[in-house]
């Protein structure tokens, strides 16, 4: 019974039922820029209907069910029997299937695969990015094995298709298969040199039994791992297969799932091998070369997956902003709320178009674009993942106390947000690897500064970040000391200097005046008050 004691009124409608793909301009600009005319059609109508699916209600509550009820393990079944099996929730099984079916496995199938798939990766994180994993490790895992041609021409097809075949089966007899990825260890975590798990010639050649464990190990119930082990001949790369040809279950004891601060629908677990059968993948001893474009190209899921959280924190700002009222008006229309808005806006922005700017170059595959990969991957996985935190804290602030509470769905970006920047390789590797990079491979520190060199002459500001990055650059005094700033400074000028050359001019002006010209605070919301912050909020609304 109605007790009429107020009536509620000033309320934001939930954002739902819209298109995530086309309300985000950023995004249908970058697909429109990057792809071959000859695709954009094709490539328009499935991302936008991959948007409408990941914006309707229902949908969203799956997102909703697959993060209240994370996974859980049963190590035996009623009889005693080891089965080592994670059961998810069926939300769970719906959003992979859905991610599966839309091609996110499946980018080195056709083409403009990897931009098309960024994009639709970007969109459909934005539900819940639990699902996100084993689909990037899946995605990740086909250069790796394209080591060996044997291998690839038996995995490939399964790994790219868009089938989600649910349940463990020997691989030969599914639609489709996922994959996982083991390389960290208790006493090691980064320093994979350090792992202790070894790895015994078999009779069959280029067969191996595994004892050892991973203390990492994400999307346990995926139809093969590709680890790393110490084989006689040194740390080497090895694929484990869940279910062995004969239909028996391979040797992969989970003894328990992480309990962790966010990405709480996915289970990563830490796991043992005993006697574990293992096919070599590339030759003993070069493992970390043969799993290291597997990294590479986790590493850009990783930027591309924060950068989903941060379009999804800032397209629920400026939702809430635009319906809510106080103080006489509409919370967007304040002139300090405005600025804040726009200054989310612009980090997104900058994520955004960094990110699909490397999909594309995967896409083009030429000596000069894998040259640019080699530093641009690391320092936009370095810089982008890092931004994420603190904006997601921002953008939950404008929604006031509504935005702490777990029912507006902030609580659960802001768990998430650290992930990304932690995953992969944390702060510290992603900053050594770029000064590996330029230290061993100039041609890869030629390929960045002629993509920044573009841009050159358009921004008064960008051209004076160019000009002390090269005197950084040319400073190796104390480098490793300084490989974060250094790769702070790479990320934000490559930022700036595609902002210039594709953005509005009010983005490129209050991108380059903040970030690269030192007028800005040091919280968000303190850009110039001069700029035309209004058209950067607009242009960040989602409206479809």
């Amino acid at each position: 019974m109605a007790t009429g004691t107020h009536a509620v009124t000033n309320q934001v409608p939930p954002l739902v039922g819209y298109d995530v793909f086309g309300a985000d301009r950023v995004l249908t600009e970058a697909v429109e820029r990057h792809l071959d005319p000859g695709l954009l059609a094709e490539a328009r109508e499935e991302l936008s209907r991959l948007g409408r699916t990941a914006g309707s209600v229902q949908v969203q509550e799956w997102g909703v069910l697959a993060n209240e009820n994370p996974p859980r393990l049963r190590t035996h079944d009623r009889y005693g029997h080891r089965i080592d099996e994670v059961d998810f929730h069926p939300s769970w099984h719906r959003l992979l299937g859905k991610g599966v079916s839309a091609g996110l496995t499946a980018a080195w199938t056709r083409p403009g695969g990897h931009l098309r798939r960024a994009a639709g990766f970007l969109v459909w994180t934005q539900v819940e990015a639990g699902n996100g994993c084993p689909m990037s490790m899946t995605h990740a895992a086909v250069p790796a094995l394209r080591t060996d041609p044997e291998l690839a021409a038996e995995w490939e097809p399964r790994l790219t298709s868009t089938v989600y075949d649910q349940g463990l089966r020997p691989a030969s007899q599914k639609a489709g298969v996922l994959f996982g990825m083991g390389m960290t260890e208790k006493q090691g975590g980064s320093d994979v040199r350090a792992n202790t798990t070894v790895a015994r010639p078999l009779a069959e050649d280029g067969t191996y039994e595994l004892t050892g464990h991973k203390w990492f190990c994400s999307a346990p119930m995926s139809d093969g791992f590709l680890v790393l082990a110490q084989a006689p001949g040194g740390l080497t790369c090895f694929l484990v297969p869940r279910v062995l040809e004969d239909g028996t279950r391979n040797v992969f004891l989970i003894q328990r799932l992480k309990d962790k601060l966010g990405n709480r629908s996915n289970a990563s677990s830490e796991i043992e091998f005993d006697g574990t059968w293992a096919r070599r993948v590339g030759d003993e001893g070069r493992g970390v070369r043969t799993i290291i474009e597997m990294v590479a190209v986790t590493r850009l899921d990783c930027a591309l997956g924060a950068a989903s959280l941060m379009r999804q924190a800032v397209a629920q700002a400026v939702h809430h902003s635009t319906y809510r009222e106080a103080f006489g008006g509409k919370l967007i229309d304040k002139p300090l709320m405005r600025n804040v808005l726009a200054d989310l806006a612009l980090e997104s922005e900058a994520a955004t178009t960094l990110s699909l700017r490397l999909a594309a170059a995967y896409d083009d595959g030429s000596e000069q674009e894998r040259a640019f990969l080699r530093i641009a991957v690391p320092a936009a996985k370095y810089w982008v993942t890092k931004r994420c935190t603190p904006l997601v804290v921002e953008a939950s602030e404008c929604l006031g106390g509504n935005g702490y509470v777990e029912e507006s769905g902030m609580p659960r970006l802001l768990r998430e947000s650290p992930l990304n920047s932690i995953w992969e390789g944390a702060g510290n590797v992603q900053a050594l690897d770029i000064l590996r990079a330029m230290q061993r491979e100039p041609h890869a520190l030629n390929a960045y500064l002629e993509e920044i060199g573009r841009a050159r002459g358009a921004d008064h500001r960008l051209d004076g970040a160019i000009k002390n990055l090269l005197a950084e650059l040319a400073d190796l005094d104390g480098i490793e000391g300084r490989a974060r700033r250094l790769a702070e400074r790479i990320a934000l000028v490559l930022q700036g200097a595609l902002l210039v050359q594709y953005a509005p001019a009010e983005v490129a002006d209050a991108f380059c005046g903040s970030r690269l010209g030192g007028d800005w605070g040091a919280a968000f919301g303190t850009l110039p008050h001069s700029l035309d912050l209004a058209s950067v909020v607009e242009r960040a609304r989602p409206v479809s």
